[in-house]
């Protein structure tokens, strides 16, 4: 069925099947909400908001059952709605605030109080945030940007990924990824809500390993650093039948370990920009992606892909007039992602047009392909490969007890096949962990950034 608004869904299954479990979480017991209870605590929240008299709320997203409430009550109550990452730096959460007109916080106690003397004073009158829900970015290449949404929008795109991979009344699906990132918002919470299941909401990174077995879900949507994590874990309970991947690139090999687990795999294609999903790989090859039934996708002569989805699509960045219009044009988002179209219309992804570093004498890098094969050849995933005074360096987790001259005789096999321009011409350790995404994507740009402070 298709909703329009995160009330109308609520109103419905409240109406429809009020004492079906609509929520489950951890109190510290398993503790199930119904939809008609879930319901009448939006409500109350949605009128205690209202009271204050505020425009714009930074719900510090820690996915937990009060946060869900409170952030379907403040879309209700009119208010313009910013999901923030409370483990960010504190100076990037000022920042966000500040960028995008918060003046009144919801979330840990401690850090709201420490957050609130950088308070904006709100929108201005002549400006309505209502039914806005703002989510950044990925920040992978570049600076994360507000995405305007809407619960219009996100609705749109639980239906419209919902119409390809229908869930069941009875299915159990378990909220693992932050509620503020979109493809955890959609597809881990709102994928549930839109067909009447029960939604499980995980108890934090602490307890990934145990919640399959304490919520036994039916689903779970995940990131495929989290896949591959449960799958080494082996904390997939027997209940399992259906697992959705995205947010990220997923081996073959990690698609594959479910097979002989009788667990179907699928894999989705989206961007916040879309309010997350608009193809899915729903046949044998979860690599060929159907695009979902309100969405377009065509390819420019370069190979990017170009999606017309309109009832998903975003009104614009925050506040970024000027990067919006780069990216949003006639209707038509040019995504950045390079991909094909086979004779079936299906979809594949085969690569990020900023992720291909292009070198002072025109040699292009696809970096993907690069990092994964000396990933192989080093056993580490903690790598980048980054531009340097114009030659590509390799920038890795370490001390200088480990010699860059080492790290490149072993990497002599990859390095041997490339033309010369391509060879790396060194190696930066850096003491920390790599900088990474909500999702496990390493931050490019931030990286980028260190090593030409250097």
């Amino acid at each position: 069925m298709r909703f329009y608004s995160f009330d109308g869904m609520l109103s419905h299954y409240a109406e429809q099947t009020p004492n079906a479990p609509a929520l489950l979480y951890a109190a510290p017991d398993r503790h199930v909400c119904a939809y008609a209870a879930l319901r009448e605590r939006v409500n109350r929240r949605a009128d205690a908001l209202q009271k204050q008299g505020k425009t714009c709320i930074g719900i510090l997203a820690d996915g937990s059952f009060d946060c869900v409430v409170t952030i379907f009550a403040a879309v209700r109550a009119g208010l313009q709605v910013v999901l923030l990452d409370e483990n960010l730096p504190f100076e990037l959460l000022l920042e966000q605030i500040a960028s995008t007109d918060v003046d009144t916080l919801w979330g840990d106690p401690e850090l709201c109080d420490e957050l609130a003397p950088r308070l904006t004073d709100g929108l201005s009158p002549a400006s309505s945030g209502k039914g806005r829900i703002l989510f950044f970015t990925s920040g992978t290449t570049e600076r994360a940007k507000a995405v305007v949404l809407t619960d219009r929008s996100l609705m749109a795109s639980a239906y419209n990924g919902g119409c390809l991979l229908p869930l069941l009344p009875h299915d159990t699906l378990l909220c693992l990824l932050p509620l503020h990132h979109v493809f955890g918002f959609v597809c881990g919470l709102l994928w549930g809500l839109s067909f009447g299941c029960c939604v499980a909401l995980g108890r934090g990174p602490r307890h990934c390993a145990d919640d399959c077995a304490f919520f036994q879900p039916t689903t779970i949507s995940a990131v495929p650093l989290l896949w591959g994590f449960l799958l080494k874990q082996r904390a997939l309970n027997r209940e399992l039948r259906l697992v959705l991947l995205g947010a990220g690139d997923c081996s073959k090999p990690l698609l594959d370990a479910a097979k002989p687990l009788g667990i179907r795999i699928c894999f989705g294609y989206g961007l916040t920009e879309t309010s997350s999903g608009v193809a899915l790989g729903i046949g044998d090859d979860p690599y060929a992606m159907t695009v979902c039934p309100d969405d377009t996708i065509t390819l420019a002569p370069d190979g990017e892909l170009l999606i017309r989805t309109p009832t998903c699509m975003m009104q614009g960045y925050y506040g970024r007039e000027a990067d919006t219009q780069c990216v949003l044009q006639n209707g038509v988002l040019h995504t950045g992602d390079l991909g094909r179209i086979d004779e079936q219309g299906r979809v594949y992804i085969t690569g990020r047009k900023k992720e291909i570093l292009v070198l002072p004498d025109g040699t292009k890098l696809f970096l993907p392909e690069y990092e994964r094969e000396i990933a192989a050849l080093l056993g580490t995933g903690e790598l980048c490969i980054v531009q340097k005074n114009g030659v590509p360096m390799l920038v890795m987790q370490g001390n200088e007890g480990l010699a860059a001259r080492e790290v490149l005789q072993k990497l002599l096999p990859a390095l041997e096949t490339r033309p010369r321009g391509q060879q790396l011409k060194g190696v930066l350790f850096v003491s920390h962990p790599l900088p990474r995404t909500a999702t496990g994507k390493i931050k490019r740009w931030e990286l980028q950034q260190e090593v030409e402070s250097l």
